[in-house]
């Protein structure tokens, strides 16, 4: 087999089981390895370290899927990897919509499926895992006889991996609208247009955790996008919820879902949150609960401060809408943003607001999005529900 050689000293996290190797831990790389190949890793003096998918021009040039040495990288290696990842989602209660493969959290890394009832999404984000989609493919046909297969691989990070974007069906074509249940309540997920996959699967605890804050109250939505919280928020007893977005097709898509559960308590307005919060603020405008689920202020390590400031500032903003005695819900899906870094934003912004606060719930992601806690990105999202005196 194809191998790669690592330094004599090499980091803990290798020998700890993380699956990266970047390019200054490694020593030696035979000619003969093409992007894609599957290689053998060993230490400086022979020792296996693993198995993984390679691609020299890439910053991460190995990532490892097996630490095992008799283990073969085939079809019968993802067969197997796939239905154990499906085991897990239903010992912990995923039965019909979940996150079906979280990459290096399920020991396929940069792989993403997600399952939507009878419907499935691909994302693979590397070139190591790309040339296996094939095999991907037919794992899940095997595994779950599904009504469709969607490749949702228009992200950007494939171009840093030498691929290109695209999206488009993997199986026989098919209406690409499809109707989910959650939490009792129906959403349209739009497989080709909709954000990431078509939907945030992993907010689904986290929409449950409002249901006894909003009763009777006045909730106000900002970067609402489809309405998910809102409509929760509805379901749950609020007196109305007003939702923002800047997306005018997310608003459509939020009023739609809205008809589809009955719900006339909620209204949507297509506006830029972060100017309605500041504005709204200066004009002394009230709720009895802010909710904040903006999109990632950073990907880059060297944005991380501004990505704070970002955090901090519209947090302040909803701070300053909210009632005494009033919550804040509050999140960030920016994995370079650690969950101690995000509360002490908050804890910020509550200082310069002049509010002190109260925690009633402090989470992460649903559990079919798995967090290894030698893996910092996994432990990505952050949810916030705070009291504001």
């Amino acid at each position: 087999m194809k191998r790669v050689v690592l330094n004599r000293k090499i980091s803990n996290r290798i020998i700890n089981g993380h699956p990266w190797i970047f390019a200054n831990e490694i020593n030696l790389m035979d000619d003969t390895i093409l992007a894609g190949d599957i290689a053998e890793v060993v230490t400086h003096d022979g020792k296996f370290i693993g198995k993984g998918y390679v691609n020299p021009t890439s910053k991460i040039p190995v990532r490892l899927l097996t630490r095992e040495k008799q283990e073969t990288i085939d079809k019968a290696f993802f067969l197997r990897k796939i239905k154990a990842a499906w085991e897990y989602r239903k010992k912990i209660g995923f039965t019909e919509n979940c996150r079906l493969v979280f990459g290096e959290a399920d020991g396929l890394p940069q792989l993403i499926i997600d399952k939507f009832n009878d419907y499935f999404v691909i994302q693979s984000m590397a070139l190591g895992i790309d040339v296996w989609k094939k095999e991907i493919v037919e794992s899940i046909e095997e595994l779950f006889s599904p009504k469709g297969i969607y490749e949702r691989n228009d992200v950007g990070v494939r171009e840093l991996e030498g691929l290109e974007q695209k999206k488009g069906f993997l199986s026989a074509p098919f209406d690409t609208r499809i109707m989910i249940n959650e939490n009792g309540l129906k959403f349209m997920v739009d497989l080709d247009k909709g954000q990431k996959t078509g939907y945030f699967l992993d907010q689904r605890d986290n929409r449950r955790a409002i249901q006894h804050i909003v009763k009777g109250a006045d909730v106000l939505g900002a970067f609402c996008y489809t309405g998910t919280f809102e409509i929760h928020a509805a379901h749950y007893g609020a007196k109305q919820v007003l939702g923002l977005d800047i997306s005018e097709s997310a608003i459509e898509q939020s009023k739609e879902n809205a008809s589809l559960n009955g719900l006339t308590n909620c209204s949507f307005q297509a506006i830029n949150a972060f100017d309605a919060l500041k504005q709204w603020s200066k004009e002394d405008k009230k709720w009895d609960v802010v909710m904040l689920d903006p999109p990632s202020f950073t990907k880059s390590r060297e944005n991380i401060q501004k990505a704070v400031s970002g955090y901090k500032e519209i947090n302040l903003r909803g701070m300053k809408l909210l009632k005494p005695g009033g919550f804040l819900v509050t999140s960030s899906c920016t994995n370079l943003i650690q969950p101690d870094l995000f509360y002490q934003t908050i804890e910020a912004a509550a200082k310069d607001a002049k509010r002190s606060l109260r925690q009633v719930v402090f989470q992460a992601q649903s559990p079919d999005h798995p967090i290894l806690r030698s893996l910092e990105n996994t432990n990505y999202l952050k949810f916030l529900i705070v009291q504001v005196n």
